[in-house]
């Protein structure tokens, strides 16, 4: 962990540590309207979920940086990772369905002890695996050797960078964080990831350095492409916008410095009912570290558990009555919605 970076806010006992005070702080903002009215008035209340595509596995809020943006309040102070018994019933789980896609995520998720032995089992299940990377966890010594395994067994790797230069990046994720970062993706270029040719894909994923919108994602992909190849001669597949959801430690840096306000007002002036069609929630399941079941990774973190009704565990997986499922949302959602829209893959629009 960087020096410059504080501990999470669990162990610095913050308020904000708690998810219902976080839920709390939102509902004090005035706002002009609230989620489900902006809905409503787009003919999509109430929100349901369609086709399941993404089971995503959150493995734990174990990591080794403390990101100043980051919503699960990861960090080397933590301690929840996920059960190697919570991931067979995930694995039982998946074996009911053709859900394509395990997207693993934490937190670092590999530093979970048995990342490795889940990737090669949700790979005997013939399903594309996704491992949201942080980067400098590959520069770390325990998991130096890891890029050869994901391209063994043919991972996709989705990596978080805030820019493609160093400045920003170590504002947000502390100093060094970028000189590290670019060393593991050259690492991984060197294997065939983001080449376009060995079907090792390689995102990376950026998020903004401050209180604003993320810009048009398929603008700064041709951005981050030309500064990456002639800075680094570093390639990639896919960049991926994420907003910055106003939860965790970005929400108590949006309350600090006085921007909590006009972000929220922003994020709800800039809803638009396209996004909102193609929010992660509708095609994606998020599992959390214990076994809970959430509509996705922000209401895992927010402890907002899918409906009363619907299998709120993993042990009591049933498709059919998550399928039928009215998706749960609050104040948070307008993140999700606002502009171009973001979720895990990035702009929805």
């Amino acid at each position: 962990m960087s020096k410059s970076t504080p501990p999470s806010l669990q162990a610095r006992r913050s308020p904000l540590a708690s998810p219902l005070t976080q839920r709390e702080t939102l509902h004090q903002v005035p706002l002009p309207r609230e989620f489900d009215e902006a809905l409503r008035q787009s003919g999509l209340h109430p929100l349901r979920p369609g086709r399941l595509d993404i089971f995503q596995m959150n493995l734990g809020k174990m990591c080794n940086q403390t990101c100043r943006h980051c919503h699960v309040d990861a960090g080397p102070d933590r301690r929840e990772v996920m059960s190697r018994e919570t991931m067979e019933l995930c694995l039982a789980a998946l074996a009911k369905t053709s859900i394509p896609t395990v997207d693993l995520t934490g937190g670092a998720p590999e530093m979970n002890p048995h990342f490795r032995w889940l990737v090669e089992e949700v790979r005997k299940l013939g399903r594309h695996v996704m491992d949201r990377c942080n980067l400098t966890i590959l520069e770390t010594k325990p998991h130096y050797e890891l890029p050869g395994f994901l391209a063994e067994h043919r991972v996709e790797v989705v990596c978080s960078l805030p820019h493609y230069r160093a400045l920003n990046t170590d504002k947000q994720r502390g100093e060094g964080v970028y000189e590290q970062s670019i060393r593991a993706l050259k690492r991984l270029n060197a294997l065939g990831y983001g080449d376009g040719q060995s079907g090792l894909r390689l995102v990376l994923v950026t998020n903004p350095v401050g209180a604003f919108l993320p810009a048009g994602q398929a603008s700064l992909e041709a951005e981050w492409k030309r500064e990456l190849l002639r800075n680094h001669g570093i390639r990639f597949d896919s960049l991926y916008a994420l907003t910055n959801m106003p939860i965790s430690r970005f929400l108590e840096w949006l309350r600090e410095s006085g921007n909590l306000e006009a972000y929220l007002q922003r994020l709800v002036s800039a809803f638009n009912p396209a996004a909102a069609r193609g929010v992660m929630c509708r095609n994606t399941l998020s599992v959390g570290w214990d076994g809970q079941l959430y509509d996705c990774d922000f209401n895992q973190m927010l402890e907002l558990p899918v409906e009363a009704g619907a299998p709120r565990h993993i042990r009591d997986f049933n498709l059919a009555a998550l399928d039928s499922r009215t998706i749960v949302t609050d104040r948070h959602c307008f993140g999700c919605t606002a502009g171009a829209g973001s979720s895990c893959g990035g702009a929805t629009t």
